[in-house]
């Protein structure tokens, strides 16, 4: 029996989305096929980015970097996520919860500073298209990356720290998908005040800064383009922006509605509802909205595929 009481104490149960097996069954293959389609369309970014010189640019650097962010965050949660659908035990152990609290939470954190690199890089090709090439040299692109990464991962350290510090008394049943903030320190069996004050925090740091950068970078870039006499400009400079402006609402935008309520926290549901949005949804579409939106990109895809048929009629004859 000691034996037994010690490994549950080093180990917590992952309630998930739902204990019928036909709905698990149905989820199973629903998100194995939405993890591999996003997995394979973020892979597909980052080697066309890689082959084609026309996309070596500032732009498809912090889209290469977005692009291994997305499959990373998906990598650590939806893989357990799909073994425990599959499992009548849906229980992982106390380091692993550790190790996939940090790295999605990093992750997480990542996306959100690249967004704000990413407005910029638009701030200045749009408002300032003269000194683009001068401004965004290969250093300040190289530095804003590594700053991204290094901050993210920080913050992720610190908050993992804090959080498995917290007595968890003989609870180790965790209501969510995957072992998250929210929902490990609900666990805890003493006043978590101070966490969730460094939860707010974060959210102010990581959140809601790099969101004002990047409205104010689309406040000037709006103006700049409304002083653009002609129509074809005008739609020509929006153009470059809407991609990266369809991924910042996508992923502010859901954030911000979850967390920032005022006089009310994110329920339950609230918090799965949402891990899954940046797990599985959020992932997959980032490829097909920087492939179908931007002519580049298409027009990449469009030489690569030419190349691989000429590749494929060759070895035919």
């Amino acid at each position: 029996m000691e034996t037994n009481n010690e490994t549950q104490r080093h180990e917590f149960i992952l309630l998930g989305l739902s204990s019928d097996w036909d709905t698990q069954v149905s989820l199973f293959v629903l998100f194995l096929l939405m993890y591999l389609v996003t997995v394979l369309g973020n892979f597909l970014i980052i080697v066309l980015i890689r082959l084609d010189s026309r996309l070596h640019t500032p732009m498809y650097f912090f889209l290469t970097n977005l692009s291994l962010v997305d499959a990373s965050y998906a990598t650590s949660i939806v893989p357990q996520l799909l073994a425990h659908f599959l499992a009548t035990h849906k229980a992982i152990p106390f380091l692993s919860c550790a190790a996939q609290l940090f790295f999605s939470l990093g992750l997480g954190g990542i996306e959100f500073l690249l967004l704000a690199v990413m407005a910029y890089d638009r701030y200045v090709a749009v408002c300032d298209p003269l000194r683009y090439s001068v401004i965004m040299h290969a250093g300040l692109c190289t530095r804003l990356v590594i700053t991204s990464w290094v901050s993210g991962f920080i913050n992720s350290l610190v908050h993992t720290a804090i959080t498995f510090q917290l007595p968890m008394c003989t609870n180790k049943y965790i209501d969510h998908i995957a072992c998250e903030t929210l929902a490990i320190v609900r666990l805890a069996c003493v006043d978590t005040s101070s966490n969730k004050i460094a939860i707010m925090v974060s959210s102010i740091v990581l959140l809601m800064t790099p969101f004002f950068l990047v409205l104010l970078s689309y406040i000037q870039i709006i103006s700049t383009i409304l002083k653009i006499q002609s129509t074809e400009g005008r739609w020509k400079a929006f153009h470059t922006c809407a991609s990266h402006l369809t991924m910042v609402v996508l992923c502010y935008g859901m954030a911000i509605f979850t967390y920032i309520q005022p006089h009310s926290s994110p329920s339950v549901l609230q918090e799965k509802l949402m891990s899954l949005f940046y797990a599985i949804l959020t992932p997959m579409l980032n490829p097909m909205i920087y492939s179908l939106r931007n002519k580049e990109v298409k027009g990449a895809w469009q030489k690569l595929l030419g190349k691989f048929s000429g590749f494929a009629s060759k070895l035919a004859t």
